[in-house]
């Protein structure tokens, strides 16, 4: 995977990692422009092993700070609207009729 791809991978981790632990949109706004902000600090490092330690770095922070409960959408699997209102099961298959 190339750097870009790390990069914006992280990034867009940390941004729903944030959106789990804020309870409303304006107040996830400002973390996420301080999440943004560093991320811009860093753009400028081109050496590979330091780059290296930075995404180790972003992986570990993100481990941490992990949500134990985080937000699922209601319709998503494991959502509380998830498979609800299901058609019921058809027990007996129907029967040929017979003139």
């Amino acid at each position: 995977m190339s750097n870009k791809q790390v990069v914006s991978s992280l990034y867009r981790r940390s941004l729903k990692l944030a959106l789990d632990w804020s309870v409303h949109r304006y107040l996830w706004r400002g973390q996420a422009l301080y999440i943004r902000s560093l991320f811009e600090a860093k753009k400028d490092i081109k050496d590979p092993r330091q780059q290296r330690a930075l995404f180790k770095e972003a992986e570990d922070l993100l481990e941490k700070w992990k949500h134990p409960d985080p937000y699922r959408p209601p319709t998503a699997p494991g959502g509380s609207k998830f498979e609800r209102n299901l058609p019921a099961p058809i027990l007996d298959p129907p029967r040929p009729m017979i003139l």
